[in-house]
């Protein structure tokens, strides 16, 4: 989700395979273990859809997303990559710094 300092909210989702069976619990302790105080990532560095509004407003708007929810679901899967390569991917991020 992307909200700004006008508490205006852009949601959005990705739907991941998860083969390897991970719990909603472990997925969710991985990812918060690398947000910015609990809450916030920059949804570019994790390659996840830019969800800022289209005028963008120098005194509402600021770069990051919010990691809102992880959950099962029967919806079809809109990326290629796993939830276990996912999370690969966005904790490589942090682990080049």
């Amino acid at each position: 989700m992307y909200r700004c300092y006008g508490n205006y909210k852009n949601h959005g989702h990705v739907i991941l395979s998860n083969p390897e069976g991970l719990t909603v619990a472990e997925i969710k302790s991985q990812l918060s273990a690398k947000l910015l105080d609990e809450t916030w990532f920059y949804a570019s560095r994790w390659h996840l859809p830019d969800l800022h509004f289209k005028d963008y407003d120098d005194e509402l708007d600021h770069p990051f997303h919010e990691l809102e929810d992880v959950e099962y679901t029967d919806e079809e899967v809109n990326r290629e990559e796993t939830v276990a390569q996912f999370i690969e991917m966005a904790l490589g991020y942090f682990d080049q710094s």
